[in-house]
């Protein structure tokens, strides 16, 4: 628990369940699919990347036999969903309707809007920026847009492999056969807008605060305790521990500070016990009291 008289640093505006979350969450599935149409067709169509998915396979379509990726993306996205529906479960479908019929709609409605660029290497890289930033909103938002990942996740649940390893073997599939049948240099550029996509979709999900978790192993600890909490204005945690090498018991403070605070934590740590033993690693995503609500 925070001390008493500590002033919260959470926004509580959004409640975490009932209608302003799902109107908020509504909102950026809606936002997220926009956004994914544009990068879609401004970059990805244009240079023919088929960076895997549902999408790649529109791509691939396109070029081929002159299918309006539109339709491609509902005839498969709609049967998708309605096995989701059915070996999923209900939860899960509701979540991927509204982004499984947007995605499609927002790709037909800007489908003659003029790319900015057909080279493919700029392509690749913005297209899997602003995919990337689209799926983040649409997965903050709780949402999905159907496609190969409802297919990877029905594949999991029945043949034990790992999600990861699933997808990729959906994207992979989708980007070979875009080797084959557009050009190996087109599936190169397809792998750069698919590496660069799952990277935005993490910055989009964790956030771009750089959070640090400290472990401090001192003598001083009472007085540590103090200025963390009372100084820095910081929660801790007291861990039992004992010493690998001489057996005694010893306690263990674990603090987690925004990059900004690392310093200011160093440097008084250094000056409570000079002695201490620090150690400093990265946290991916910090939730609850001090840093940010649970969404």
């Amino acid at each position: 628990m925070p001390p008493k008289g500590r002033k919260r640093r959470i926004n509580e505006w959004i409640p975490v369940e009932g209608p302003g979350r799902h109107a908020v969450d509504t909102v950026m599935i809606i936002i997220g699919s926009f956004i994914t149409s544009l990068a879609f067709n401004l970059f990805l169509l244009p240079a023919h990347i088929a960076s895997g998915g549902v999408s790649g396979i529109s791509v691939i379509l396109n070029y081929t036999l002159g299918i309006n990726p539109a339709y491609v993306q509902w005839a498969l996205n709609i049967p998708l969903f309605l096995a989701g529906w059915w070996l999923l479960g209900r939860e899960y479908s509701i979540r991927s309707l509204l982004g499984t019929i947007l995605l499609p709609l927002f790709v037909l409605f800007t489908q003659h809007w003029t790319a900015p660029t057909t080279d493919p290497l700029l392509a690749s890289l913005y297209g899997g920026i602003g995919v990337g930033l689209g799926l983040g909103i649409v997965f903050r938002g709780r949402g999905s847009t159907g496609g190969l990942s409802t297919l990877a996740q029905i594949v999991q649940k029945y043949s034990g492999l790992n999600l990861a390893t699933c997808v990729a073997l959906m994207d992979g599939t989708v980007i070979t056969v875009a080797g084959f049948l557009l050009s190996w240099e087109k599936a190169l550029y397809a792998l750069i807008g698919l590496y660069i996509t799952a990277k935005i979709i993490d910055a989009v999900e964790l956030g771009f605060n750089f959070t640090k978790v400290a472990y401090i192993i001192a003598d001083k600890t009472d007085e540590l305790s103090e200025a963390i909490l009372v100084h820095m204005d910081r929660g801790l945690t007291k861990l039992d521990a004992h010493g690998g090498y001489t057996g005694d018991n010893r306690t263990v403070l674990m603090v987690v500070v925004n990059q900004s605070e690392v310093t200011r934590l160093k440097t008084t740590v250094q000056a409570i016990d000079p002695n201490a033993f620090v150690i400093i690693s990265n946290a991916h995503e910090v939730l609850g009291e001090g840093f940010k609500r649970q969404a």
